[in-house]
C-alpha cells in the first residue's frame, strides 16, 4: 500500500474541499451580515422600522425556502445534474436572492427582502446537501468525518466574515453610508459567490456520480487523480469495482424514498438523523448567530462594540471547528455532541440567571460575564452539534439512499429553525433573558437523548451499519435485501 503523508492526493482533497467550501462560506456569511443588516439604520428606514415579529420572519422565512428545497429539489438535483453543477445552480440561486435584498426599495421593500431570502433559502439547501455528498465521495473512508466538517469549516468562517464587514460599515457614518452600507454588506457575498461558480467546472465530479450516469473510465481517472501517492492502482481498482457493485444492486434493489420510512433499520436511520438536526437548529445557535448584536446591546454595550464581539464570537467559532476536524475520528461522534450539549446549556444558565439577578446592566461585571459566556456557548456549539450533526447524518445511510435520506434530515433542520427564529425575538421583546431557560432545557433534554438512542458510528464501514441500526433481524436489513438480489441477478460479491 502506498501510503504518503502529505501525497498529491492529500494536497488535491484539501484545496478541492476548501473550494467547496466557500459553498458554505457563502451560507455562512449571508447568516452573520444579516446580524448587522437587521439593526442598520438604513435597513431598518427602508423596511419602515420592522418590529420584532417582523423581525423574526425576515430571519425564519430563508428556512422556509429551505425546507422546501430539501424536500423538493435539492436530492433531484445532486442526482441529475451531478454534484458539482448541483452545488453550481444552488449558488446562483442564492445570488437571485441576495440580488432581491441587496435591490429592495420603495413600498415593497420588505416583500423584496422576503422573497430574497426564500429565494436564497432555496439554493442554500441544494448546497448544504450536495457540497458534503461530494466530499463524502471523493474523500478516503476513514478521513471522511475530516472532510465533511472542513464543509462547516467554511460555514463560520463566512458567519464571522459578515460579522466582521458588519463592524467594517459602523465606521461609514456619513449619510451616504448610514442610508446604503447595509446594500454593501448584503452585496459582498457576490464575490466568493462568483470565484465558487467560476472554479467548480474545473473540477472533477463524483467518482459515484459519473459510474451511475455509466462514465466508468472517466470515474477511474478521477479516483487515480483523488488517490495518487495514497492508494496504490489497485487498490483504485478494488475501490471503483467496489462502487460499480454499489451502483448496480441500487439500480435492482427496489430501494427509493418510502423505503426509509417502511424498511425498520433504515427508518431507524432516519428519525436519527432527523432528530440531530432539529435538536442542532433548537439548541438555540441559529438565534445566536442572527440576533448576536441585539443580546450584546441589551447587555449594554453600543452598536459597534457589539459587532465587534459578535466579529469575535464567530472567529472563535471558526477555530474551535478546526479543532473539531481533527477529532472528530479520534474521540468519536457522541462524545462531541454529548459534551457540546452540556457546555451550551451551562453558558445559557449563566445568561438567563445573570440578567434577572442585576437588571438595567447595574453591574458591568455580571454583563460581561455574560459575553464570556456567549463565547463559551459558542465553543460547545462549534464542537457538538455544528459539525457533527451534518456528519453523523451523512454516513449512516447505506449508500442507495444517502441523499434522500440525508435531505429529509435537513428539512427537519429547517423546521426547528423556522420555529426558533420566530420564538426568539418575540421572547426576548417579551420575558427578556428567561427566553435563555428555554433552550438550555433543549439543551439539557439532548443529552440523555443522544447518550441512550444515538450508538457510536466512528470508525465503523458501511457494511456494519444495519447490524448497529437495528436491521439484523431478517426481512428488515438492508445487506439482506441487497444479498437477495444480487443471488438472484448473480451480481458479483465485493
Amino acid at each position: 500500500m502506498a501510503r504518503t503523508s502529505f501525497s498529491k492526493a492529500y494536497w488535491r482533497l484539501h484545496s478541492f474541499c476548501l473550494i467547496l467550501a466557500l459553498g458554505s462560506f457563502v451560507w455562512g456569511y449571508n447568516v452573520g451580515v444579516l446580524a448587522s443588516v437587521l439593526v442598520h439604520p438604513g435597513f431598518k428606514e427602508a423596511l419602515q422600522a420592522p418590529d420584532a415579529p417582523r423581525s423574526g420572519l425576515i430571519t425564519a422565512i430563508y428556512y422556509l425556502g429551505s425546507w422546501l428545497s430539501y424536500i423538493f429539489f435539492a436530492h433531484p438535483a445532486a442526482d441529475r445534474c451531478g454534484r458539482r453543477y448541483a452545488a453550481l445552480a444552488g449558488m446562483v440561486v442564492i445570488c437571485l436572492g441576495q440580488a432581491l435584498q441587496t435591490g429592495a426599495s420603495g413600498s415593497h421593500a420588505l416583500g423584496m427582502v422576503l422573497a430574497g431570502r426564500i429565494v436564497a433559502g432555496m439554493g442554500t439547501a441544494i448546497i448544504s446537501t450536495s457540497v458534503p455528498l461530494y466530499q463524502s465521495e471523493i474523500a478516503p473512508p476513514k478521513q471522511r468525518g475530516r472532510y465533511v466538517v472542513m464543509n462547516h469549516v467554511g460555514f463560520v468562517a463566512g458567519l464571522a466574515s459578515g460579522f466582521w464587514v458588519g463592524y467594517v460599515m459602523t465606521f461609514w457614518d456619513n449619510s451616504r453610508g448610514q442610508s446604503v452600507g447595509w446594500r454593501y454588506s448584503l452585496g459582498a457575498s457576490f464575490i466568493p459567490a462568483l470565484v465558487f461558480i467560476v472554479t467548480l467546472p474545473f473540477m472533477r465530479e463524483s467518482p459515484r456520480w459519473l459510474v451511475e450516469h455509466g462514465k466508468v473510465e472517466e470515474a477511474f481517472e478521477t479516483l487515480q487523480f483523488y488517490r495518487e501517492g495514497y492508494y496504490t492502482a489497485d487498490e483504485v481498482q478494488t475501490e471503483l469495482s467496489e462502487i460499480e457493485r454499489s451502483v448496480a444492486v441500487f439500480r435492482i434493489s427496489g430501494l427509493t424514498w418510502i423505503s426509509l420510512f417502511s424498511d425498520r433499520a433504515l427508518f431507524a436511520r432516519l428519525w436519527r438523523a432527523a432528530l440531530l438536526q432539529f435538536m442542532a437548529h433548537m439548541c438555540g445557535a441559529m438565534a445566536m448567530k442572527y440576533y448576536l448584536p441585539v443580546l450584546f446591546k441589551a447587555l449594554g454595550f453600543g452598536h459597534r462594540v457589539s459587532l465587534l464581539a459578535g466579529g469575535i464570537e464567530s472567529t472563535l467559532k471558526t477555530g474551535c471547528t478546526v479543532i473539531e476536524m481533527l477529532i472528530i475520528d479520534k474521540v468519536g461522534r457522541r462524545l462531541t455532541l454529548i459534551a457540546g450539549a452540556i457546555v451550551m446549556a451551562f453558558a445559557l444558565l449563566i445568561n438567563g440567571a445573570l440578567p434577572l439577578a442585576y437588571p438595567n446592566n447595574i453591574n458591568r461585571a455580571a454583563d460581561y460575564t455574560c459575553v464570556v459566556f456567549i463565547f463559551i456557548y459558542a465553543l460547545g456549539f462549534s464542537m457538538g452539534f455544528g459539525p457533527a450533526a451534518w456528519v453523523y447524518g451523512a454516513e449512516i445511510f447505506p449508500t442507495a439512499v444517502r441523499a434522500r435520506g440525508l435531505s429529509l434530515a435537513a428539512s427537519c433542520g429547517a423546521a426547528g429553525a423556522i420555529i426558533v427564529a420566530q420564538i426568539w425575538p418575540v421572547g426576548i421583546a417579551n420575558i427578556g433573558s428567561k427566553i435563555y431557560f428555554f433552550f438550555m432545557a433543549i439543551n439539557l433534554v439532548s443529552v440523555p437523548i443522544i447518550y441512550l438512542l444515538y450508538p457510536e458510528t466512528k470508525g465503523l464501514p458501511l457494511e456494519e451499519m444495519d447490524a448497529l441500526f437495528g436491521g439484523a433481524t431478517a426481512g428488515s436489513s438492508t445487506d439482506d435485501l441487497l444479498a437477495d438480489r444480487e443471488e438472484a441477478l448473480d451480481l458479483p460479491r465485493a
